[in-house]
């Protein structure tokens, strides 16, 4: 049944009561002087009613019929299976969809919202760490420009600091070009073999004169054996580095920073990056691999550093296809770990 039947018949029925009422209207003299008479004409009219809201529930009910006909047939033409009675009976499951879909929506519209807040918090961290080295640079260039300071030594000085700042906006916009590159894959791995241990050395010898001044020992278990990974060297000794540089930022004084390398199958080590310093509270765990996010800021931005060391490392170990954990305790110390492919 189609709109075109649908709209005939109701035509019929219009017409047929259309006529009915005109029949009425000529016999009004002697048609209602009799009682009888009024009494058929009313009970016409509810029987007539009766009979065309009848045919129009049949009608809309075909109606309806054939859309969801016509919906079974485009699901089957599209190779979508689908049964007759389940379309016809089973309305608790179409509901369930629906709910389920509702439901997918709100979880999508929640990360976007989410995204969102992320998006914002971003660009304000990331203005707040650009504007605090500039402004510092340009504190120090207006000051000689404006003639307030004679003294070479004193300009010199001053110089040297603003130096300080362009490195500093120079070292975040470097992190932020790598954190780039690698989200983009145009930054491609090169893969080889190397000595793990070898590297972690290396490390601590580059890094060996601030652990010094903060008066905290590198270990490195089993330093004499050989730990041969695939990888690429290149950004793996920026993980190391970010690792126990970040360790060394909140250590404290005579403490140890420590990294162990274990074998926890044919296949992969677990490098672990130990240390015995301030810790993190549990609330800020969750987020210590956003950029710029800062667990101290005060003491963090007087420690140096871009705020992206960690969230570039948690970058790359992903690139490797390999898992980064943190584990930490407030006031005892905090461990990172990550996994690396073994040389076979």
């Amino acid at each position: 049944m189609n709109r075109v039947s649908i709209l005939f018949s109701l035509i019929i029925t219009s017409i047929i009561a259309i006529l009915f009422c005109l029949i009425i209207l000529f016999s009004k003299s002697v048609f209602f002087e009799n009682s009888n008479n009024l009494f058929f004409l009313i009970f016409s009219l509810f029987f007539l009613f009766f009979i065309i809201m009848i045919s129009t529930n049949i009608l809309i009910g075909k109606f309806v019929k054939s859309k969801i006909d016509d919906l079974y047939s485009a699901f089957n033409s599209s190779g979508i299976p689908i049964e007759t009675e389940e379309v016809k009976s089973d309305s608790k499951k179409l509901i369930k969809s629906i709910q389920q879909f509702a439901d997918d929506s709100n979880i999508k519209i929640k990360l976007m919202e989410q995204k969102e807040n992320f998006r914002r918090e971003f660009i304000g961290n990331l203005a707040h760490e650009l504007k605090t080295p500039l402004f510092t640079v340009q504190g120090y260039v207006y000051t000689i420009l404006d003639g307030l300071i004679d003294s070479k030594k004193e300009i010199k000085s001053y110089l040297k600091k603003s130096l300080k700042g362009i490195n500093r906006l120079e070292e975040i916009i470097n992190d932020l070009d790598t954190i780039t590159k690698i989200e983009s894959g145009s930054a491609r791995l090169k893969i080889t073999s190397f000595d793990l241990n070898e590297l972690i050395t290396d490390v601590f010898d580059m890094l060996e004169p601030k652990s010094k001044k903060k008066q905290i020992s590198l270990i490195l278990e089993n330093s004499g054996t050989v730990n041969l990974v695939n990888g690429d060297i290149k950004s793996i000794r920026q993980v190391l580095t970010n690792l126990v540089d970040n360790s060394l930022k909140y250590g404290i004084k005579e403490g140890t920073t420590e990294i162990s390398v274990k074998n926890i199958s044919d296949e992969k080590l677990l490098v672990r990056v130990i240390d015995n310093g301030k810790g993190i509270s549990e609330n800020h765990l969750p987020r210590v691999f956003e950029r710029f996010y800062r667990v101290d800021e005060n003491r963090s931005r007087s420690e140096g550093g871009s705020g992206l060391g960690l969230a570039i490392v948690k970058h790359i170990i992903e690139a490797h296809n390999e898992q980064i954990y943190v584990e930490s305790t407030e006031g005892i110390g905090s461990e990172f770990a990550f996994t690396l492919n073994r040389y076979i």
